[in-house]
């Protein structure tokens, strides 16, 4: 995969106006949602129609679960407004969103782009992510869902060629989406140290994105703006790991909770991961990892660390208690059947990145321990 360019702050912004103004420049396609006019990205956008000339063509017609007719729709839209560049501006669903639409530009209609084999192409991409959290901006993968289920889409055209990263952006960010959006990068940053296609890159990456999201979580959600450029990074930093390793258990029964009880993802995985990271511990003699129960034990001893805990106990219990202190608690309403539903829906080809795979009524278990009952 090739590197990303990566521009910060206020002045990246004159490096977009150059590209969209230039003499011959093509159209931009801008996937984003209708909150992004209230931030520095969107103002921008607005200013460069208004003052450049600059022909922009908005997308807006995906749900924060982007569904693959919506994609279908955003493919239709680009090809007929003769844009050339493609630029997914919001949280991880528009930058998701454009990276399907991105992929499926050039690829034949007769069947349903998600069957075919991807086919790589030219056209520019660009992330501004205006949420600390998902990563995507960092990533080469994409999540949509297809024919009512999760399904995830890996291609390294996905990567963005250029990301631009303006913490001002993150200034309105209701609180819930804050707190939850900061949980999945610290989700990603843990779920990556354990996988079992860590590298020595994704781990520094990993240790740095925990350390940093430590250090600036208090400021940040008490909503001090010094401490948002630390959580960008972070985020940023956490998609870059996961990039590399993918994700783990937590991810795997996290899908679910989001789409029975309507949890933010990032609170829905934070719920998952203490169980998920007890149970790796409980069991980690049973590692699949090829290089040996010996490599979880060190990675394990690490984490607690990190997170500025004394013991795996006390870091599983601090992960566990977290997203309560935050004000992101379990869901209450839990029907019949919901246990065995929650179970049933776990993808076993998701786990496999988990150095300790548990089987089903191990997650049986987890998810009884989630929900409280």
């Amino acid at each position: 995969m090739s590197e990303q360019i990566i521009l910060r702050g206020n002045e990246s912004y004159s490096e977009l106006r150059r590209l969209l103004s230039a003499p011959g420049a093509k159209k931009l396609f801008l996937v984003c949602g209708g909150s992004l006019k209230n931030t520095p990205t969107g103002r921008f956008f607005s200013a460069v129609e208004a003052e450049d000339n600059a022909a922009i063509v908005r997308f807006s017609g995906f749900s924060p679960n982007p569904d693959y007719d919506e994609i279908v729709s955003g493919v239709r839209l680009f090809r007929e407004s003769g844009c050339g560049i493609i630029c997914g501006a919001g949280g991880g669903s528009a930058i998701d969103t454009a990276k399907c639409i991105k992929l499926f530009a050039d690829m034949p209609d007769d069947r349903d782009y998600v069957l075919q084999e991807a086919v790589p192409n030219g056209i520019p991409l660009i992330a501004i992510p205006t949420t600390a959290g998902s990563g995507s901006e960092a990533t080469h993968f994409a999540v949509i869902y297809y024919n009512g289920k999760k399904f995830s889409i890996t291609d390294n055209s996905c990567l963005p060629q250029t990301v631009l990263l303006d913490p001002e952006n993150l200034a309105t960010l209701p609180d819930k989406h804050r707190r939850a959006a900061m949980l999945d990068a610290l989700s990603h940053a843990i779920e990556s140290m354990w996988s079992v296609r860590s590298t020595d890159e994704s781990r520094e990456l990993s240790r740095c994105a925990i350390k940093t999201v430590i250090r600036a979580m208090d400021g940040y959600v008490s909503g001090d703006n010094s401490c948002a450029e630390d959580m960008m990074d972070a985020a940023f930093t956490a998609g870059r790991a996961i990039n590399i390793t993918a994700t783990t258990a937590g991810h795997a029964m996290s899908y679910m909770l989001t789409k029975m009880y309507g949890l933010p993802h990032g609170h829905a995985v934070s719920l998952c991961l203490p169980e998920v990271w007890r149970f790796i511990a409980e069991n980690a003699d049973k590692c699949s990892d090829s290089r040996g129960c010996s490599h979880l034990q060190k990675i394990l001893g690490e984490l607690p660390e990190l997170l500025g805990c004394e013991d795996t106990g006390s870091a599983v219990a601090f992960i566990k208690e977290l997203p309560e202190k935050l004000g992101l608690a379990a869901p209450a309403d839990i029907k019949p059947g919901d246990i065995d539903a929650l179970a049933a829906s776990v993808n076993p080809e998701r786990l496999r990145n988990t150095p300790v795979v548990p089987d089903t009524e191990a997650i049986r278990e987890m998810y009884l321990n989630i929900l409280g009952r």
